[in-house]
């Protein structure tokens, strides 16, 4: 059997994406070449790896006992460079945090950890919740900060389930331009925000649109999509458009952003957790979900401050 650590990274991505096309984007190919090296591992191996569905592709029984073993493999491989290279040891714990949680939990927890634990060392990345749990299942991440919507069902419907720890409950708010139609205003009435633009965040078709609300009456305007928290918040301080905003990240709006609560609708609350696999964690792991619990109840904000206070 003839397998480069190059495919085994391809065959780790598509597991954790859950199609050709999202992994190609993850790893910086075409659509057509992640599909050729999905045909070489499976020639390779001389089994079916994959199974292509209309919702995208999964692992099949083969497909799971070969990325057990390229995550092993992968794993020695990053350790090895780590030794050629002379960087000094520390136990590594690869965290994968929804977007809006890195610019004010991620900093404090951080620090916090040079404190309490300095031989740990964190790597992150970011993404939606259903990606990231995909991640913690196929184990290209250790730990996971995700959210959930109520009733607040597990992250995902596999089996056994995720442990959780919860950190915090947040009420999403409406992020509008402190100058605009809304100016001098703490509220809104959901009506009002029909006919606006918003400024929303790209996803899967699978997964729910970010930064429109949930309860919107009719078809959102959408007029400008980005990713990046920073891009859509100076948008918005321009007056290109309004987007949703979690209520600790009033605390780091930029200059010209006001939010607003809805009214009309009933409040759309959403619960911060730390996610990992089941099973006893490591002190490592312990040690970085307690820094982000922490942190996470630490966070204040401008909008009401004493509402973190009770």
């Amino acid at each position: 059997m003839d397998l480069s650590s190059a495919n085994l990274r391809v065959l780790c991505q598509i597991a954790e994406s859950g199609s050709f096309t999202a992994a190609a984007a993850q790893l910086g190919y075409t659509q057509s070449a992640v599909s050729r090296q999905a045909i070489a591992l499976e020639r390779g191996t001389g089994a079916t790896l994959f199974e292509r569905r209309p919702d995208g592709v999964r692992l099949t029984g083969a497909g799971l006992t070969l990325l057990r073993h390229a995550r092993a493999i992968l794993a020695s491989v990053d350790a090895a460079g780590r030794d050629l290279s002379g960087e000094p040891g520390a136990e590594v714990v690869r965290l994968g945090m929804i977007l809006s949680a890195g610019p004010v939990v991620l900093p404090a927890a951080l620090a916090r950890l040079a404190t309490t634990a300095p031989w740990i060392r964190v790597t992150t990345r970011e993404g939606t919740t259903p990606g990231l749990a995909r991640a913690l299942r196929t184990g290209s991440i250790d730990l996971a900060v995700l959210t959930s919507r109520p009733p607040h069902r597990p992250p995902d419907g596999e089996s056994p389930r995720l442990h959780v720890t919860t950190v915090r409950d947040v009420e999403l708010l409406v992020g509008a331009c402190a100058t605009g139609p809304f100016a001098g205003r703490t509220s809104v009435h959901v009506d009002e925000l029909a006919g606006v633009p918003w400024i929303a965040t790209p996803s899967a078709t699978s997964e729910p649109l970010l930064g429109v609300w949930p309860g919107l009456p009719g078809r959102p305007r959408i007029v400008h999509s980005a990713r990046d928290w920073l891009t859509k918040l100076h948008l918005v301080a321009g007056g290109f458009g309004v987007t949703t905003v979690p209520e600790q990240l009033a605390a780091v709006l930029p200059p010209g952003v006001t939010t607003l609560r809805v009214e009309g609708a009933p409040p759309e609350v959403r619960r911060v957790l730390v996610a990992r696999l089941p099973g006893p964690a490591t002190p490592a792991l312990a040690a970085v979900t307690a820094a982000i619990t922490e942190s996470g109840w630490a966070m204040r904000t401008r909008t009401r401050p004493e509402w973190l206070e009770n």
